[in-house]
């Protein structure tokens, strides 16, 4: 249970991005009053916990009824999370965790971003979506473990919620090369776990014994 814990809690933090999340955030929102980002922050949060909690708990019957096996999720899954790791360990924004330069500029230009970019892309984006669907499909029959995967990720979203409420304290205390620094550490652990899901989906194809 602590392993399961320990690898949903890391996969959520890295895909999600509370750091990264709570800078777009304040780059985002600089005329907006404190009680409307907020606002902003607790809506889009909110909103982004449902579509990831939409994603885990119908992900696997949507796979099924897609005729997608869990091996073939697991190295599609950890191919895009190994992706997105790499992107993360050399500093670089990847489409997959944050907002397009496309969607950041629009954000910018809205008065209300808690629908758009703010929960989805940016925090419920298609890293996040597929974190979701891969380890509640690889915890499949575990309704214990399956909860604490959705307990990881509700952990994370709060996080997330929290360093955006205090998104310019979190900045002057970890600074620009301190953020990159906590970004790279997941980044690591997030490949290594990536490439992990490919290994197991690999084995349990049956591509080896049929080779």
């Amino acid at each position: 249970m602590i392993e399961t814990a320990l690898v949903a809690f890391t996969t959520f933090f890295a895909t999600i991005g509370p750091l990264d999340v709570a800078a777009m955030f304040t780059a985002m929102t600089p005329s907006n009053t404190a009680q409307s980002r907020r606002a902003m922050a607790a809506r889009g949060t909110l909103i982004a916990a449902v579509i990831l909690l939409v994603f885990a708990l119908i992900g696997e019957v949507l796979l099924d009824s897609l005729g997608i096996s869990i091996a073939a999720l697991r190295v599609a899954g950890g191919i895009l999370l190994l992706l997105i790791g790499i992107d993360m360990v050399f500093a670089r924004s990847s489409g997959g965790t944050t907002a397009t330069p496309e969607e950041t500029r629009e954000g910018a230009t809205k008065p209300d971003i808690s629908v758009f970019p703010l929960a989805t892309p940016l925090i419920a984006g298609p890293g996040a979506m597929g974190a979701a669907i891969l380890l509640m499909a690889d915890n499949s029959g575990d309704w214990l473990l399956q909860a604490i995967v959705v307990g990881a990720m509700f952990a994370v979203l709060l996080l997330t919620l929290v360093g955006m409420l205090l998104a310019n304290q979190v900045q002057r205390l970890f600074g620009v090369t301190g953020m990159h620094v906590i970004s790279r550490v997941f980044g690591v652990l997030l490949t290594a776990l990536a490439v992990q899901f490919v290994f197991d989906g690999i084995a349990q194809s049956g591509l080896l014994q049929a080779g």
